[in-house]
């Protein structure tokens, strides 16, 4: 009877651990999720040319877990308070799952942002910014949204590097 009985929870304990295995393979069956969280817009690298223009490196950065591709950008720019100009751009660039990617762009920024910046520069102190407006793009194999974009943050001059800030 004992061994009846030692039997029969070894097979239930068998069958139990089947069971359990089918029901966690069927669970991952469906793939990985795909997530897709707003992107967000930030400045890489402000660099002033000897013309007093900006190439001004914008910092696209994708959360989700699949591909985006940036449509359009279409952003406000203020250094310390003051409009610079806007940022327009179309540069139809897919951004990797959970990467960033940078688009450089150039600016004729208004004449009290550039005297903000260069005098900022000449101090060597950092200088705010923000970035407001919005960004189209798409996650793989879905229509394009738009994302409000509203970014404030702050950029420091790079040593060694004249008219650079990061």
């Amino acid at each position: 009877m004992r061994e009846r009985l030692t039997t029969m929870r070894t097979r239930g304990t068998a069958i139990f651990f089947g069971l359990f295995c089918l029901i966690t393979l069927g669970a991952c069956s469906s793939g990985p999720v795909r997530r897709v969280s707003e992107p967000t817009i930030s400045i890489q690298q402000l660099a002033v040319g000897a013309d007093g223009g900006w190439s001004v490196d914008l910092r696209l950065q994708n959360f989700s877990s699949v591909p985006m591709r940036f449509e359009r950008i279409s952003l406000a720019l203020s250094a310390d308070g003051e409009n610079a100009g806007r940022l327009e751009a179309a540069p139809a660039l897919t951004v990797a799952p959970e990467s960033v990617d940078i688009v450089t762009l150039t600016l004729r920024p208004s004449s009290e942002a550039r005297i903000v910046v260069a005098n900022a520069l000449a101090d060597r102190r950092s200088l705010g910014y923000s970035l407001e407006g919005e960004t189209e793009a798409a996650a793989e194999d879905r229509k394009t949204k738009e994302y409000r974009i509203k970014r404030e943050s702050a950029l420091s001059p790079v040593p060694g590097l004249p008219g650079v800030m990061r």
